[in-house]
């Protein structure tokens, strides 16, 4: 009776510490369960207090990045024009020579410029010329074939007009004729070629004495200065070389406007023999049929 009154205290004790330490442990882990709660709630409250800070300074970086004072652009230097540019090398190579080499310019382009348009006129359609006139022969002899050539234009018909004016001299006649009226017409197609030549040699003599003139006054600054200065000797310098170039660059100009005219004048006069010697060869046949 003593032992089952003894097992039953000690297993009374035993399910006592047990209970005890069941107890004590469900409070343990109620209190870690409580302590991990608050601190998911503590790290919850710290993200969300996180993010809001970084909204805050996301949305006031645009405010940061709008009161930053971007620098001043540097103002694009401005380009001047052509026009602009020759206007201020011609004031800067003085306004005598410049002016000067300015009106041989002028003149020379003026007596081109009529060269050209005369000797556009003076182009005839010899083909349709000699056509004419060897049917203007057959049909109504010399006086119908001279009015063909005195309703054409150019100095083709004008030779023409002379040979059958003295056909009836005799062929040695007409072409004598011929040959010294081609002659006078070659000079009025050259004419006025004389003083284009003469604008070509004088644009850059004019320019030479503008250098020659602009460096004495170099030489005169620098001797009143009493020292050689780089910059007064490359100022003046350049400013005596631009009559120059302008000089150059006139006669370049008008030799161009030159060489055509004489090219076009070689083209007509060729032009004029061949069609002398066919007018001879028409006027033999019609002397042959008579």
């Amino acid at each position: 009776m003593k032992k089952l009154l003894a097992l039953l205290a000690v297993f009374g004790i035993l399910m006592y510490g047990v209970s005890n330490n069941v107890i004590a442990q469900d409070e343990t882990d109620e209190t870690t369960t409580e302590i991990t709660e608050d601190t998911a709630v503590v790290n919850e409250a710290t993200d969300s207090a996180m993010v809001e800070e970084q909204d805050t300074t996301v949305s006031e970086q645009p405010a940061e990045s709008e009161e930053v004072i971007e620098p001043e652009e540097k103002a694009a230097p401005q380009k001047t024009g052509m026009h602009q540019q020759v206007k201020q090398k011609f004031i800067e190579g003085g306004a005598g020579f410049m002016g000067v080499v300015l009106l041989a310019l002028i003149f020379g382009l003026a007596l081109a410029i009529e060269r050209i348009i005369y000797l556009s006129l003076a182009k005839t359609n010899t083909e349709k010329l000699l056509t004419g006139v060897e049917e203007a022969l057959n049909s109504g002899g010399i006086e119908a074939a001279k009015e063909i050539c005195r309703n054409t234009k150019g100095p083709v018909a004008s030779i023409f007009y002379q040979g059958l004016d003295r056909s009836e001299e005799g062929l040695d006649v007409v072409e004598k004729s011929v040959v010294a009226y081609g002659s006078v017409q070659m000079g009025l197609l050259e004419k006025g070629l004389s003083w284009i030549s003469l604008f070509i040699a004088l644009a850059p003599m004019l320019g030479f004495m503008g250098t020659v003139i602009g460096m004495i006054g170099a030489f005169d600054a620098i001797k009143a200065a009493g020292d050689i200065s780089p910059s007064l000797v490359a100022g003046g310098i350049s400013v005596a070389l631009i009559t120059t170039v302008s000089g150059l660059i006139v006669a370049m100009i008008l030799q161009v406007f030159y060489n055509y005219i004489v090219a076009e004048i070689d083209g007509i006069v060729n032009n004029m023999e061949d069609a002398s010697i066919s007018l001879i060869d028409i006027l033999t046949k019609y002397n042959m049929k008579k």
